[in-house]
């Protein structure tokens, strides 16, 4: 038989057709955890060039792919098992729809024929995902695949970027085609992508006038930007239109880093003043929610004029501001820029509004400065926080990319969903995508316990990540109950909040073979940093905190 003959009579099944199609989108990283019906999935997809991170939970591995689809731009692909695997990764899709960060889940499904017989993990997951996926596809057929594949990939991506889901069946990953009918339903499929899908909408000029004579009018205009900026790597356009006006501005947590924090109009610091006295605020990518206190009084005042620019027409008509942007942020900004760089105006360092900003911003560093100057022992949590802050500071370029339970510097970190146990999952991704910086993560040892496991995978994959946890005995800081309310039958057990005392988290990642570092004092700290940095191996360390240090915070008053 002829080489012609073999290629003619070559055949691919459902395993291989997706993985294919991944490949042709571009797809080059995976997360997931695997088994029945997919393991051949991951298995082919990594013959294709796809990069396949195993991870040993789904929440974790789904919380990686929403992250790294927020630092990269394009879908974050986590790949389960049937059932409690699709269950589990429901986190991770939640979490990047919410965050709108663009994500597809893909999990294996029952057989078609076997559904509502009781087959091996049958769930109907196409309507177990439906309040986290902003769109779903399943295919039903072999030939289905590519169209699923690609439209999944599309929606995840349009308008507002979320979480999507593809449903494999596993009957469907069994049937086989001949490869040439394969290469040609991908090649339709491709030909058929929605276009008008994942284009950007336009802004009417006219709207951009308005925007820029508003602030051009405003006595004390300011300019919030949030993780749609981010998203939309809007860093210079929002750099150019800050400096041309002298605007002061202010990132919503996950939009830190975009701006410098010690930028003589960063208002960070003036947070309350700034949003409460500002009469016009330029919203950029960054939702009224619970972040920015719904834009209502008191925080707000009640006469403030919003200008809010999202890429979602559907969230500008929710919150009815002002004047409503709908486009890219970084787009829409180079606009107002260029609106105002033909008919110029700045503020200046003189302007009673920068004046009164930058004032309160100094004041409030000054006090925070000198608390985080002390050096407490037993630790609180300011003292291993100066340090930390201190060692990243002194690595120079590239800056390390910096995760948090709460925020993060080049951000990865803070959730609009509020999500704990991120950490790991978030450290990964950041790594995976950007392999040739150093990822710091610090963690509480709540947060940590979430996804602690993770550790082996980061030695797994030598992933140049250092975790570092704030272990204060348990959630809020252990046992800090008041003597009445140790009562009833159960009154000996530890405390609902309380871990065990000085856990030994830093063993934990030289089972693995890692390096673990056990610390306690400033130079202790300081020598861990020192080595684990320079290192850039995957470690963990365990920093011993007072654990009635610090006061709880957050919304309702909790410390995370």
């Amino acid at each position: 038989m002829s080489d012609s003959d073999h290629q003619t009579l070559s055949t691919v099944d459902g395993n291989t057709f997706v993985a294919m199609c991944l490949a042709r989108a571009g797809v080059d990283r995976m997360f997931g955890v695997v088994g029945i019906p997919v393991t051949s999935l991951a298995n082919r997809s990594v013959g294709l060039g796809i990069r396949f991170i195993a991870f040993h939970n789904e929440q974790s591995a789904g919380y990686a792919a929403s992250a790294y689809g927020y630092l990269t731009g394009r879908p974050g692909i986590l790949l389960t098992v049937s059932g409690p695997g699709c269950v589990h990764g429901l986190a991770g899709l939640s979490n990047a729809t919410v965050n709108t960060w663009p994500m597809v889940l893909i999990s294996g499904s029952s057989d078609q024929k076997e559904m509502g017989r009781g087959d091996f993990q049958e769930l109907d997951q196409i309507e177990a995902v439906k309040p986290f996926s902003k769109y779903s596809a399943k295919a039903t057929d072999i030939t289905k695949i590519p169209s699923c594949v690609f439209s999944v990939l599309d929606w995840a991506i349009s308008g507002r970027p979320g979480g999507c889901y593809l449903d494999l069946p596993t009957d469907v990953l069994h049937q086989t085609i001949s490869d040439t009918e394969a290469q040609k339903l991908i090649g339709d499929a491709e030909s058929c992508r929605n276009k008008e899908l994942i284009a950007k909408p336009i802004v009417q000029h006219s709207e951009i006038e308005k925007a820029a004579a508003l602030l051009r009018k405003a006595e004390r205009p300011l300019i919030v930007f949030g993780k749609g900026a981010a998203f939309s790597r809007a860093e210079n356009a929002l750099k150019n239109l800050v400096e041309r006006t002298g605007i002061p501005f202010l990132p919503t947590p996950m939009a830190k880093g975009l701006l410098p924090d010690d930028h003589e109009l960063a208002a960070t610091a003036a947070r309350s003043l700034a949003i409460g006295k500002c009469d016009v605020a330029l919203i950029v990518g960054a939702r009224l929610n619970w972040l920015l206190h719904f834009g209502e009084p008191p925080k707000w005042s009640k006469d403030v004029k919003f200008i809010l620019v999202d890429v979602d027409k559907e969230e500008i008509e929710l919150r009815k501001p002002c004047l409503g942007l709908v486009g890219d942020a970084t787009k829409v900004v180079e606009m107002i820029h260029k609106e105002i760089k033909d008919d110029p105006f700045c503020l200046g360092k003189s302007h009673r509004w920068v004046e009164a900003l930058s004032k309160k911003s100094k004041e409030n560093v000054l006090k925070m400065e000198a608390q985080l100057a002390k050096d407490v022992v037993p630790f609180n949590f300011m003292t291993p926080m100066r340090i930390i802050r201190d060692a990243i500071l002194q690595l120079g370029s590239p800056a390390p990319i910096v995760v948090s339970e709460d925020r993060a510097k080049d951000p990865v970190g803070c959730r609009d969903v509020g999500t704990m146990g991120v950490g790991l999952g978030y450290c990964i991704a950041a790594a995976v995508a950007s392999p040739e910086r150093l990822v710091v993560a610090v963690e509480g040892d709540s947060g940590f316990g979430f996804s602690a496991m993770e550790v082996e995978t980061l030695v797994r994959y030598q992933l140049p990540v250092v975790v570092i946890v704030f272990n204060n005995g348990g959630v809020y800081g252990g046992d800090r109950r008041n003597p009445e309310e140790i009562t009833g039958p159960y009154k000996e057990d530890p405390a609902p909040t309380s871990f065990v005392p000085g856990a030994s988290y830093h063993l934990l990642i030289e089972a693995f073979g890692g390096k673990g570092y056990l610390v306690g004092t400033p130079d202790e700290l300081k020598s861990a940093l020192t080595e684990s940095f320079s290192a850039r191996k995957p470690a963990v360390i365990n920093v011993t905190i007072d654990p009635y240090a610090g006061a709880e915070s957050g919304r309702m008053q909790h410390k995370n």
